[in-house]
C-alpha cells in the first residue's frame, strides 16, 4: 500500500482496492509539527532518504516529498532509511519480540492473536509488519525454522524419523509439506536420490548459466565459464538426483538475465530456496536491495536487526544457491571492494556495471 500524491489529497491504495483518503494538508502538517503519533513514512526525492514525521532533520520542500505507509514500500521505491531518525527502529524491536517468541515455541502453531499480545499490536498489523520486514508470514517463518533444523540434522546423518520429530513436525507428511526441501526428507539427506530436477544451460553476457528447478520452483542458478562447468555445479549439489534437461526452463534464464537488465522483477518467479531460517532472512533481504544499489555486509546486518552478525551475513551470501535472482552480487565490503563473490569478482563487477551500480565507494 502506498500513499499516492495528488493535487488535493493523498489516496491510500492497496491490492484489495481503495482505502479511505488522507488529506495531504493534514499529512504535511504532521511533518511540520514532527508528530510522533503519525503512522506513515515520508521520503525526500532530493536526498533519497525516507523518515518518520517525527524526524528532526531539516524540513524538506513540500514538492520534494513522497508518502508511504511502510518502510518496505519506501525501499521498493528506491529510498534508504534516514540515519538520524532510524524510521524502522520501532518496527524492528517489535519484530524481534515476535521472532523470538516464534523461535521459543517451535513445538506448536502460534496464533496471530498471541503474537499481537507479544508485540502490543493487532494481529493484522503483526502479520503485515512481519511480512514486510522478513519477507514471509509468521507461519512461514516458523516452518522455515523447523525446516532448517530438519535439514541440518539430515545433513549430519541423523535418523530421518528422529530428525523430523526433533525439528517440531508432528509427522513425516507434515515435514514433507512444510520443510521447503523440494523433496522428501529422506531424499534430501541422500543427495536428492530418486528426485527429478529439470535443468538447462545457456550462454549469457555473464558467462554460461545453469538453472535447476523442482516442482516448487527454481532451486539452483549458477554461473560458469563453460556449459559443462555450469552443469557440474548442479550435479555437485544434488549428486544422486535424476537430472533431466528441460529446454522449457530457458524462460528462467531469460528472466534472470532480465532482472539484471531491469526488465524482470525479482519476485515474479517461484523459488525453492533451501537454507536455515537466518539464511532465508538474508536471502530475502538481498532481494529487497534495489537494482543499481549496493550494501555492505555490515549494513545488511543492521537492516536485519542483527548488527553483530556481519560474518554470518557474509556466509549466507556465500552459500546463496540462486545467483542473480537472489542478488548477492549487490553486497560489497565496507570499503567498497568487490570481495567474496561465489562466481568470481570480475563477474560481480560486470553485473554491477550492467545494473548501473558503482563498483566501489
Amino acid at each position: 500500500m502506498v500513499f499516492m500524491n495528488t493535487t488535493s489529497q493523498l489516496t491510500l491504495t492497496s491490492e484489495t482496492g481503495l482505502m479511505p483518503a488522507l488529506d495531504s494538508e493534514i499529512a504535511w502538517r504532521q511533518i511540520l509539527s514532527r508528530d510522533a503519533a503519525a503512522v506513515f513514512f515520508y521520503a525526500v526525492t532530493t536526498t533519497g532518504v525516507f523518515c518518520r514525521p517525527r524526524c528532526t532533520s531539516k524540513r524538506p520542500l513540500r514538492s520534494n516529498v513522497r508518502f508511504f505507509d511502510s518502510a518496505e514500500a519506501a525501499r521498493a521505491a528506491g529510498f534508504r532509511a534516514c540515519k538520524r531518525c532510524n524510521p524502522t527502529a520501532a518496527e524492528s524491536s517489535r519484530l524481534e519480540k515476535v521472532r523470538a517468541h516464534l523461535e521459543a515455541h517451535l513445538d506448536r502453531a502460534v496464533p496471530l492473536a498471541e503474537l499481537g499480545r507479544v508485540a502490543g499490536l493487532s494481529p493484522f498489523t503483526v502479520q503485515r509488519l512481519f511480512k514486510q520486514g522478513l519477507g514471509v508470514s509468521p507461519l512461514q517463518y516458523q516452518r522455515a525454522l523447523r525446516a532448517g533444523s530438519l535439514r541440518n540434522a539430515l545433513k549430519q546423518g541423523a535418523n530421518v524419523t528422529e530428525a523430523i520429530y526433533e525439528a517440531g513436525f508432528g509427522s513425516s507428511s507434515r515435514a514433507y509439506e512444510s520443510a521447503q526441501l523440494g523433496m522428501t526428507p529422506a531424499r534430501f539427506a541422500q543427495g536428492g536420490r530418486g528426485e527429478r530436477i529439470g535443468y538447462t544451460t545457456a550462454r549469457t553476457a555473464f558467462g554460461w548459466l545453469v538453472v535447476g528447478a523442482t516442482q516448487r520452483g527454481l532451486c539452483w542458478l549458477a554461473l560458469g565459464g563453460t556449459a559443462a562447468e555450469a552443469a557440474a555445479s548442479l550435479r555437485a549439489e544434488f549428486p544422486l538426483a535424476e537430472l533431466r534437461r528441460d529446454v522449457g526452463l530457458s524462460r528462467l534464464v531469460d528472466a534472470a538475465v532480465g532482472m539484471v537488465a531491469g526488465k524482470t522483477a525479482a519476485t515474479e518467479l517461484a523459488l525453492d530456496l533451501r537454507g536455515t531460517a537466518f539464511q532465508l532472512r538474508v536471502w530475502q533481504a538481498l532481494r529487497a536491495i534495489p537494482r543499481g544499489e549496493t550494501r555492505s555486509y555490515s549494513e545488511l546486518a543492521r537492516e536485519l536487526g542483527e548488527p553483530k552478525a556481519t560474518r554470518a551475513v557474509a556466509r549466507a551470501c556465500a552459500t546463496n544457491r540462486v545467483a542473480l535472482l537472489v542478488p548477492c552480487h549487490r553486497v560489497v565490503s565496507a570499503s567498497g571492494a568487490l570481495t567474496g563473490y561465489r562466481w568470481g569478482v570480475e563477474r560481480k563487477k560486470q553485473l554491477l556495471e550492467a545494473e548501473g551500480a558503482r563498483s566501489g565507494r
